[in-house]
C-alpha cells in the first residue's frame, strides 16, 4: 500500500468513527407512556440508541439506511436528504454544527455506498412517535417466525426474511418507497410550459413576490409588465419565512392576466393534508405547474418562529403529488376518480461544493416525481459545467429539464450582502472586482447576466434560464429587454 492509499484509507477510518452532532431538541415522548414489555424496551431503546445515536425516539427510525446517523439530528427533520442551504460546517437554522445530511453522505461514500441513500422514507407516523421500534420489529419478527431455529437454516434465506422485514417496517404499505424513477404516466402535456420544454424551446421563467396585503392593484400591475415576455411565473410562497399573500391566489391573479403561473409549495407551510387539498383545489382552478421546496428555516423571518420539524420535506411532497395524479391516490389511502393534471418541479443547487452530493440529491427528487428543475442563482458557467457533468453520470439530464438561476446584481454591496445571508450562493471574486471597478454596476451586473445566459444556453442538457431580480420588477425588464434580442437572433 503506498503512501496515497495509507492517507486515503485513513481519512475513511476517520470518516466512519466521526461523533454525531448533539440532537437539536430533546428526544420525542410518546402520548401516552406504554407500561409492561413496551415500557422496557423504550426505555431500553431510548438509553442506548440515544448513547450510540442521539437518538430522537421518532418510532420510524431508519438508521439502518443512513449510515447509522440519524436524520432526525437535521433541526428541519429531513429524513430523504439536506436542504441545499446547509455544508459539512454550517446547519442553516443552527450554524454552531454541521449539517446532518452532509454527514451522512461523507460516511456513505467513505463505505460506497451512496446508492442506498436513494430510497425515498416516508414522513413520520406521528402514532408511532415516541414508541419503540424494536419492539415493532420484534413483534412483527415473531409474527413472521424469524425468530425459530428452524428460520436460521438456511442462513441466507434468514438474512433475506429480516432484510425484507427491516424495508416493510420503514416503508408502510401507505407509503411503499423505493429507489427507482418514476416518469409521468399521462400522455399529454398539462401546461403551456410543460408543452414549451418538451418541444425544445428555450424556456424563460421569472419569479414574483405576492404583496404583503390584501389588496391586488399594485401586484397586477407589476406582473402585467411580464405578458408575452416569458413562459411562466413563479408566485413565492412566504418567501424568508415571512408571512405574504399565498402562491395560490397570486397564481390565479396571473391566470386572471393570461400568464402562465408557477405555483410554490414548501415544506416549512405545507403539511400532508393541506398540500393535498392546496393542489386539488390549483388543479381545479387550471394552475398545473407546482414547484416543491423544503422552505427557508422559520428563523429566517420574524419573531414568533413556528416550530420544527416540518411535516414533510421536498421530495416526500414530490412522491405524495405523484401518486395522487399518476394513481389517483391520497396519502390516506382513498382513490379519487379525477386527479390533478400537475407538472412537478424542484430546485438544484449548482453552488454545493460538492456537486455529486446535489446530484444524489436531484436523482431522488427526479425519482420521486419531479420533471423540471429551476437552480438557486449561479454566477459563473464553470460552475453550472461542472454541475451538469455530475447530473450526467447519474443519467438525469434526460430525465428532467434543467433551468438555471440567473440574477443581475446592482452593486457590490448587494452581491456581498447576497454571499454572506444565504449559504448556497458562490459569487466569484472576478465579479466582486468588475463591480467594484464599475462606474455604473447596475447596468454592469445586467450585462454580466446576459453573458452567462449567452454561455450557458448551448451546454447539453440546459433547457432554459430562471430569472430573478429580487424584487426588483424594473431590473428584470431591462434584463428581458437584452434577452429578447439574443433570443431572437439564435432562433
Amino acid at each position: 500500500m503506498n503512501a496515497f492509499d495509507t492517507s486515503l484509507q485513513s481519512g475513511k477510518t476517520k470518516v466512519l468513527r466521526m461523533k454525531h452532532p448533539r440532537r437539536f431538541r430533546s428526544a420525542f415522548l410518546p402520548i401516552s407512556r406504554p407500561g409492561g414489555t413496551a415500557g422496557l424496551a423504550l426505555v431500553a431503546e431510548k438509553a442506548i440508541k440515544g448513547w450510540l445515536f442521539q437518538c430522537s425516539m421518532c418510532g420510524n427510525c431508519i438508521l439502518q439506511t443512513t449510515t447509522y446517523i440519524c436524520p432526525m439530528l437535521c433541526p428541519k427533520g429531513l429524513r430523504n436528504g439536506p436542504c441545499g442551504s446547509g455544508s459539512e460546517d454550517h446547519c442553516c437554522v443552527n450554524p454552531g454544527r454541521p449539517c446532518v445530511w452532509h454527514l451522512i453522505y461523507r460516511r456513505a461514500e467513505a463505505m460506497e455506498n451512496l446508492e442506498g441513500l436513494l430510497e425515498v422514507q416516508a414522513p413520520l407516523d406521528w402514532s408511532r412517535v415516541g414508541h419503540s421500534t424494536w419492539l415493532a420489529l420484534f413483534l412483527e419478527a415473531r409474527k413472521r417466525k424469524l425468530l425459530t431455529i428452524t428460520a436460521l437454516k438456511p442462513l441466507r434465506d434468514w438474512k433475506k426474511g429480516i432484510s425484507i422485514l427491516f424495508r416493510d417496517v420503514r416503508q408502510p404499505a401507505w407509503w411503499d418507497g423505493d429507489q427507482e424513477h418514476h416518469p409521468a404516466t399521462y400522455p399529454e402535456q398539462v401546461s403551456r410550459l410543460q408543452t414549451a420544454l418538451t418541444e425544445g424551446e428555450f424556456v424563460v421563467t421569472s419569479e414574483v413576490v405576492p404583496p404583503t396585503s390584501g389588496v391586488s392593484e399594485d401586484f397586477t400591475q407589476k406582473v402585467e409588465v411580464l405578458r408575452g415576455r416569458v413562459h411562466a411565473v413563479n408566485v413565492a410562497e412566504n418567501p424568508m419565512a415571512t408571512a405574504h399573500m399565498s402562491s395560490l391566489a397570486g397564481c390565479q391573479i396571473l391566470k386572471s392576466l393570461g400568464l402562465e403561473s408557477i405555483l410554490q409549495v414548501t415544506a416549512r407551510d405545507y403539511q400532508r393534508l393541506i398540500l393535498q387539498s392546496e393542489v386539488l383545489g390549483a388543479s381545479a382552478l387550471g394552475i398545473n405547474n407546482i414547484l416543491c421546496l423544503t422552505g427557508d428555516a422559520p428563523m429566517t423571518g420574524r419573531a414568533p418562529f413556528m416550530g420544527l420539524p416540518f411535516d414533510l420535506d421536498a421530495t416526500q411532497m414530490l412522491w405524495i403529488l405523484r401518486r395522487l395524479r399518476d394513481q389517483g391516490l391520497l396519502l390516506d389511502g382513498r382513490q379519487i376518480d379525477d386527479p390533478p393534471m400537475i407538472f412537478l418541479g424542484a430546485a438544484g443547487s449548482p453552488n454545493d461544493p460538492n456537486p455529486a452530493y446535489d446530484a444524489l440529491r436531484l436523482e431522488k427528487k427526479i425519482n420521486a416525481g419531479a420533471q423540471f428543475i429551476q437552480t438557486q442563482l449561479v454566477f459563473e458557467r464553470t460552475i453550472v459545467e461542472r454541475w451538469l457533468e455530475a447530473l450526467d453520470k447519474r443519467d438525469l439530464l434526460l430525465k428532467a429539464h434543467v433551468l438555471i438561476g440567473i440574477s443581475p446584481l446592482r452593486s457590490l454591496q448587494q452581491a456581498i450582502s447576497l454571499q454572506e445571508r444565504i449559504p448556497d450562493i458562490t459569487i466569484p471574486s472576478t465579479i466582486l472586482s468588475r463591480l467594484a471597478e464599475s462606474s455604473c454596476p447596475e447596468r454592469l451586473g445586467i450585462d454580466m447576466a446576459l453573458e452567462l445566459i449567452v454561455e450557458i444556453r448551448e451546454l447539453p442538457g440546459v433547457s432554459g434560464v430562471h430569472l430573478m431580480a429580487l424584487r426588483e420588477t424594473d431590473t428584470t425588464n431591462r434584463l428581458l429587454d437584452g434577452l429578447e434580442p439574443i433570443l431572437e437572433s439564435a432562433s
